[in-house]
């Protein structure tokens, strides 16, 4: 109820001056001290104990005066508060007959909001806390009118225990406490309020003061003090939460786990969710605080704090064999360099020696796409009774090895086994599985696999040399599969790989470049090199099934089917041009086009806007069509000399669809007019994803 606080010394012109400064407030309390130990009454005062009493009593019937005449002009509600200064060194029954005289003086304290306030300073902390305690209860049992006195404590830290003496003086009968927020003030400071507050929290006793946001009172107080918290500063510190011990660690990580556990059963109850957690008295959310800092590493963490940072930023709960292997990695990594390892290093290292997280991680081994399909293992007539047919399962995929797309197949029990036998025949990488677990990651649709296998060298299940990998996919079996590439790239090193044997024309050992050369000089295209990759695919398809055979004509013949491209210009795509026409609209800034598409050799009439040729042309297109199509990427260049130059035109388009999985293809197409090229470009590449035609009725 109180706002302002104001405190004085016993002299008139300082009281007098204190008040004036508060006079117009709604409340304040006026609070009023002198010295009553005998040192400052022989050595600094030089009063007796009649004159230091009469002190007190004066300046409180000042105090009574000056207060009512402001209260009647400025209408200021005024409460007193009285200090026995340095009231730990007086003798107890002094501090006594000080205090009653003063409230005597006062002669206003009530039972309500009127009580007077009594603080009670161990100005200097010069014995243990209990003693404090001894002495507040002598007062509180002592002091009369004890329903109108309110006793305030105001403990100092000079031996430490600052804290331990306001706790047990509350304990003792203490009504409240004075001090400052993380024990600021004279000397060693006065008890820390945020400290007691949230000792008092922790035990379920509500302090009436919130810390939920500590760091704004942290940044607060050092900016006025200009004096730093300490790290390892209770509840206030950065390091307070924080855990570098590995049983500590250890410990912490399966304190979450059972705690989730246990809140989830909690919540089908309806019963409170209460926090337990080892090595951690309050929940660190409770005071705003994260939980980024809870476990750090360093020489002396273990494989359990790594593995809890993993889990909390990459969402991976490593098996404990592989949470062995990955610490490793880390303590190598900590004692080369000698610091404590950020979150940001031990995802790093993971992602760097798993190669898990995109592109910029790959190894040399890499999923591009796969099919599995079943192979039945005997003939079904073969079998009697109610025996089912044991199916095989077959790996038919593009990996990209060194850089270079591999079409391969293999034959096993399952996904995992039919890659390891294609990386067998194909790669000469010889490894069997060890231990395999997977896992959820996330809810409901956008939930995800997560997938952790072990390889040891083909036939000896019991080698101490093995290799973990993992991998995650929307897909299981896509990420099994990426992660025993990834445990693969751990395996491989550096080791050299068998070449890709592929004979076009004279050529034994033609690889992309070769076949892209061929069709340069064949057809006059510069593939694009994401479209080389993607056409190379296409071509070890083939030779595949020609017995690895495939000659300069039959590759010609290859390219023009798979993208439908006739030199001519008569493209024999499913998706034509027929004639259109091509607009600035608005400020000129966007194209409208109008024309004719040949549809599955239906011919229908489009209109469509864009940023652009292309844009509108996908626009066009989007009209006829369910989903969607995106331009990934587009190239163009010249094709022949002087009157006979053409452009030629290259896309690569996406294609989404509900209940289908994003597709991609590369369309190609020549014309004398580049605008044309590019159109014909984009309709070639939509002939080729198969998309699904909007239904038309009465041309609509």
């Amino acid at each position: 109820m109180f706002g302002f606080k104001v405190l004085t010394p016993a002299r008139e012109d300082l009281i007098k001056r204190t008040i004036d400064s508060v006079a117009g407030s709604k409340h304040a309390i006026l609070h009023m001290y002198n010295a009553t130990s005998p040192t400052f009454r022989d050595v600094v005062f030089r009063n007796s104990k009649e004159k230091t009493i009469e002190l007190a009593v004066t300046h409180t019937k000042i105090v009574r005066q000056l207060t009512e005449e402001c209260t009647a002009k400025h209408g200021t509600i005024f409460k007193y508060e009285y200090s026995p200064e340095t009231f730990t060194q007086t003798e107890p029954d002094f501090a006594l007959e000080v205090c009653e005289a003063v409230k005597t003086a006062w002669g206003k304290a009530g039972t309500s909001d009127d009580r007077i306030i009594f603080n009670l300073p161990a100005t200097v902390e010069i014995a243990p806390p209990n003693h404090y305690a001894d002495q507040i209860e002598y007062f509180c049992s002592k002091i009369s009118e004890r329903e109108k006195v309110i006793v305030s404590l105001h403990p100092h830290n000079d031996r430490g225990t600052g804290i331990a003496a306001a706790e047990l003086g509350i304990l003792a009968g203490g009504d409240r406490v004075e001090g400052c927020l993380f024990g600021n003030g004279e000397r060693t400071g006065n008890v820390d309020l945020v400290n007691l507050a949230l000792n008092l929290y922790t035990q379920g006793v509500n302090p009436g003061l919130d810390f939920s946001d500590i760091q704004s009172a942290i940044d607060v107080v050092t900016q006025c003090n200009d004096l730093p918290i300490h790290p390892r500063y209770p509840y206030a510190g950065e390091l307070v939460f924080t855990a570098f011990s590995g049983s500590h660690q250890d410990a912490i990580k399966k304190g979450f786990e059972a705690q989730k556990i246990r809140h989830a059963e909690a919540v089908t109850k309806g019963e409170p969710q209460y926090w337990d957690i080892p090595y951690l008295p309050i929940d660190p959310a409770d005071l705003g605080q994260n939980y980024e800092a809870v476990i750090r590493v360093n020489s002396q963490s273990g494989k359990g704090g790594i593995a809890y940072l993993i889990k909390q930023h990459l969402h991976l709960d490593l098996p404990r064999k592989m949470q062995i292997s990955f610490y490793q990695v880390v303590q190598a990594i900590s004692d080369k360099e000698a610091r404590e390892m950020t979150v940001d290093d031990i995802t790093t290292a993971f992602r760097k020696t798993y190669h898990f997280g995109g592109s910029k991680y790959q190894g040399r081994l890499s999923l591009r796409n796969f099919k599995i399909s079943s192979e039945p293992s005997a003939d079904p007539s073969d079998l009697s009774g109610d025996e089912g047919v044991d199916e095989r399962r077959r790996f038919d995929g593009t990996l990209s090895v060194d850089g270079v797309y591999r079409v391969v197949r293999g034959d096993g029990n399952g996904p995992l086994s039919s890659l390891l036998d294609a990386l067998r025949t194909h790669l000469d990488i010889d490894l069997t599985i060890r231990d395999y677990t997977e896992h959820s990651v996330g809810e409901g649709k956008d939930v995800k696999a997560a997938s952790y296998v072990e390889l040891v060298p083909a036939g000896d299940h019991k080698s101490k040399n093995s290799w973990w990998g993992v991998g995650i996919d929307s897909d299981i079996a896509g990420s099994g599969l990426r992660a025993l590439l990834s445990a693969v790239n751990n395996a491989l090193g550096g080791r050299a790989l068998p070449e890709l044997k592929l004979s076009i024309g004279f050529n034994s050992r033609s690889g992309q470049s070769d076949i892209a050369s061929a069709i340069v000089n064949s057809l006059g295209l510069e593939l694009p090199r994401r479209f080389q990759a993607s056409f190379f695919e296409v071509v070890q398809r083939s030779a595949r099934d020609a017995g690895g055979e495939i000659s300069y004509g039959a590759l010609t013949d290859l390219f023009q089917n798979t993208y439908g491209f006739n030199p001519s210009g008569a493209s024999s795509s499913k998706f034509t041009l027929g004639g259109f026409k091509l607009e600035h609209i608005g400020d000129g800034s966007r194209r409208q086009l109008v024309g004719d598409f040949i549809l599955n050799g239906e011919k229908r009439s489009v209109n469509g806007e864009g940023n652009g040729p292309l844009s509108a042309a996908l626009a066009a297109l989007h009209s006829q069509i369910d989903g969607t199509l995106a331009i990934r990427e587009y190239s163009e260049h010249s094709v022949g000399e002087g009157t006979e130059v053409v452009a030629a035109s290259y896309v690569e388009l996406t294609y989404e669809v509900v209940g289908a999985k994003k597709r991609s293809a590369w369309g190609v197409a020549t014309d004398t007019d580049i605008t044309a090229s590019g159109i014909k470009a984009v309709l070639s590449a939509a002939s080729s994803l198969d998309v699904v035609m909007k239904k038309i009725v009465n041309g609509h």
